[in-house]
């Protein structure tokens, strides 16, 4: 195992504290105490996921998370003081793939860091390994996505979102279901959660974002007419 962890906190009892939990796991570990110190390092290392405090000075963490969004899909777990329902959900707009509030279990935070590492970079070869219909083409192999043959960059949990629809297909889907699928069940956060993210992969799909239907008091449906 040698994947890079950025992990970005102003506090550096804490950088040390998460640092030595991942080092004990095999990981390579980076540290930055601010959000435009952390944009440097990413830019210059080859970096696998990010752990970013929000609370920082110089230049926070939203900000920060918003200019690595820009230029990149990698996996961004914000861990912060902040419990508020409004800031974990422009943590969601933003595009972090999880969102935890301290104080934390470092245990419980490595076992974050493992999940999103397998879901990003390990592949699962599945029976269907890719997915066509209506001008989306999803490679499970590669992770790779199109639409009418242009490329698409999603997140992890876009992705696994896009997965989840595609392998149920015209069939209706509460928020709950979807929820405990793509976050599993012992995930605390707001059933708002999903429509932030699905709202985020419509606007990726473009022209294509149709095959989502909100279905009125009840959640979402994959709805596909040409498929091959």
């Amino acid at each position: 195992m040698n994947e890079t962890i950025l992990v970005v906190d102003d506090e550096e009892r804490i950088r040390h504290l998460i640092g030595a939990y991942l080092k004990r796991e095999g990981y390579r570990v980076i540290e930055a105490e601010n959000g435009l110190e952390a944009l440097k390092k990413f830019k210059t290392e080859v970096i696998h996921l990010i752990i970013l405090d929000i609370m920082m000075p110089v230049m926070d963490g939203w900000t920060a998370c918003r200019e690595i969004r820009n230029i990149s899909e990698i996996p961004v777990i914000l861990l912060t003081a902040k419990s508020e329902d409004d800031d974990k959900l422009l943590g969601f707009e933003l595009g972090t793939d999880n969102y935890i509030t301290k104080p934390f279990n470092a245990k419980l935070l490595v076992a974050n860091v493992k999940s999103l590492l397998n879901r990003t970079y390990v592949s699962k070869v599945r029976i269907k390994q890719e997915l066509i219909f209506d001008g989306v083409h999803i490679d499970e192999l590669s992770h790779s996505v199109t639409v009418d043959d242009e490329e698409i960059y999603l997140s992890p949990k876009e992705y696994d979102l896009l997965i989840y629809f595609a392998t149920n297909r015209n069939i209706v889907l509460s928020r709950e279901k979807i929820l405990d699928n793509i976050w599993g069940i012992d995930y605390f956060g707001d059933l708002r959660t999903v429509d932030t993210h699905i709202k985020r992969l419509r606007e990726k799909l473009g022209d294509k974002a149709y095959l989502i239907s909100t279905i009125r008091g009840t959640g979402y449906k994959f709805e596909v007419k040409n498929e091959k």
